[in-house]
C-alpha cells in the first residue's frame, strides 16, 4: 500500500503513521510512503527496513508536473491501496484513480492552518468533489466525523472514526525526583543561549520549581504566542509563587522567535526554556508538572496522549478533537481558544494544588493505557484497510 503526505517531517501526523507502520504485522501489508514535497531525518524513526521512500519535490504554488510523478510512480508500484492524508494531498485521490489504483483511504488528521473550522468554500467544494473516489474516509475525531457527514455529504457507512495511539512504554511517568529534573538545564536562561546537546546532569533550580510545558511546532494554529502572554499573566495572578515557576516550550517553527522576544521584553527569559525540536520529548515530559495545549484548532493531538501516558494533567484548548481526550475534572481541563487570561487563570488553579495535579495525571496515565493503545490503533486501521479491499463487507 502507497501513503500519500505533503511532507515526512517532525509532526503529530507524521508520528502516528510511523507508529502505525512499525507497529503493523508485517504480513498484513508491504508499505511505500510517497512525500509530495521531501522527506527529512524524522524518517530514521522507521523501525522497518522494508518501506520505499520517496520524494516528489513539489513546488510552492502550483506544480502540475508533480501529478505526473505521482502517476508514473503509482503505474511503477502499483499498490493495491491508496491512503491520503489531509487536505494537502487530498487531490491526489484524482491521480491515484488515474493510475488504476483500485482502493482508495483518505483521513483527515487535523484542520488547514488557514481554515480552522473546514467552512472555507473552496475547501469544501474540493472535497465534496472528491468524495465518489474516497472508498473509505477516517476521521480522529468527533468533530471531524460530524465534519465530514453533516458538511461533505459522507455516508456513514464509508466513515471510520480512529483514535491515535501512544506508546505507553515509551512515554511513562517519572521513576524519581531525579528522573524528572535530569535533562533540564541548571538555569532556565537565557532562552536560546542553552546548547541544543545538554549533559545528563541534575537541575540546581529549586526544589519547589514547578514546569509548565508544551511541545508543538510553534505556527499559528498552535499558538505558542497565546501560551506565553498566559504565562507573562501568571506573573499578576500568583506574584508570590511566580519566580518559582518555569515554562518549557519545546518545538520549532516560524513563531519561535516571536515567542522569545515577547518574553524578554516582558523579564522572563530567565524563567523560560526553548530548546527547539528535541528527540528526547519522552525525557523531556517526565520533568514537566503540567502539561499544555493551546491551539486555535486540532484533530487528535498526539502530544496530548504522549502527556497523558507520562501521567501529567492537561490543560487544553476546547477545540476540534481535545474534548476527546481531555476529561475535564478528571484528567485535565479545556479552556476557551485565544484567550490567554483564561488559560493563565486555569494554569494557576493547577500550580497551587499538588494534590490535583497528581489525581488527574494519575487518572490521564489510566486512561492512556486503557483507552489508547497502539494496538487497539493498528487494528481500527487493518479493519479499514480490509474494508476499502473489499475483505469485509461495507458497513460491518
Amino acid at each position: 500500500m502507497a501513503h500519500i503526505i505533503h511532507r515526512f517531517d517532525v509532526g503529530g501526523m507524521e508520528n502516528g503513521l510511523v507508529n502505525l507502520i512499525n507497529q503493523m504485522p508485517p504480513q498484513t501489508y508491504r508499505h511505500a510512503i510517497i512525500c509530495m514535497t521531501d522527506y527529512t531525518a524524522f524518517s530514521e524513526r522507521l523501525r522497518r527496513d522494508d518501506v520505499g521512500l520517496y520524494a516528489l519535490r513539489k513546488r510552492e504554488g502550483k506544480d502540475f508536473g508533480v501529478h505526473g510523478r505521482l502517476w508514473r510512480l503509482l503505474r511503477q508500484l502499483r499498490p493495491d491501496l491508496v491512503h491520503t492524508r489531509n487536505l494537502a494531498t487530498l487531490e491526489t485521490q484524482f491521480t491515484a484513480a488515474a493510475a488504476g489504483v483500485r482502493a482508495r483511504v483518505h483521513g483527515e488528521h487535523g484542520w488547514d492552518v488557514g481554515d480552522t473550522d473546514g467552512l472555507n468554500r473552496r475547501n469544501r467544494r474540493l472535497r465534496r468533489l472528491v468524495r465518489p473516489l474516497v472508498g473509505q474516509y477516517i476521521g480522529l475525531s468527533r468533530h471531524q466525523m460530524g465534519y465530514l457527514a453533516e458538511q461533505i455529504g459522507v455516508p456513514r457507512a464509508r466513515l471510520d472514526q480512529i483514535y491515535n495511539g501512544v506508546d505507553t512504554q515509551r512515554f511513562h511517568p517519572p521513576a524519581s525526583s531525579d528522573d524528572r529534573r535530569a535533562l533540564l538545564p541548571s538555569d532556565f536562561a537565557p532562552l536560546d543561549a542553552i546548547p541544543d546537546a545538554l549533559p545528563h546532569v541534575p537541575s540546581h533550580a529549586p526544589p519547589q520549581t514547578l514546569i509548565i510545558g508544551a511541545v508543538m511546532r510553534m505556527q499559528a494554529v498552535k499558538a505558542p504566542v497565546e501560551l506565553a502572554r498566559a504565562f507573562i499573566h501568571l506573573r499578576e495572578l500568583l506574584p508570590e509563587a511566580f519566580p518559582r515557576l518555569r515554562l518549557l516550550l519545546v518545538g520549532d517553527g516560524p513563531l519561535r522567535p516571536a515567542v522569545a522576544e515577547l518574553l524578554a521584553e516582558a523579564g522572563v527569559a530567565e524563567q523560560v526554556w526553548l530548546p527547539g525540536a528535541r528527540d528526547d520529548v519522552p525525557e523531556l515530559m517526565r520533568a514537566m508538572d503540567l502539561f499544555v495545549v493551546p491551539s486555535l484548532a486540532e484533530g487528535i493531538c498526539n502530544t496530548i496522549l504522549e502527556a497523558m501516558a507520562t501521567g501529567l494533567p492537561v490543560i487544553a484548548t476546547q477545540v476540534g478533537g481535545n474534548p476527546d481526550l481531555v476529561q475535564a475534572g478528571v484528567t485535565g481541563s479545556l479552556v476557551p481558544a485565544a484567550d490567554p487570561k483564561a488559560l493563565a487563570a486555569a494554569l494557576a488553579g493547577y500550580l497551587s494544588d499538588p494534590e490535583r495535579r497528581q489525581r488527574e495525571g494519575q487518572a490521564a496515565r489510566a486512561r492512556a493505557e486503557r483507552d489508547f493503545s497502539l494496538a487497539a490503533m493498528v487494528q481500527g486501521y487493518l479493519r479499514v484497510y480490509d474494508k476499502a479491499l473489499g475483505r469485509v463487507p461495507l458497513g460491518q
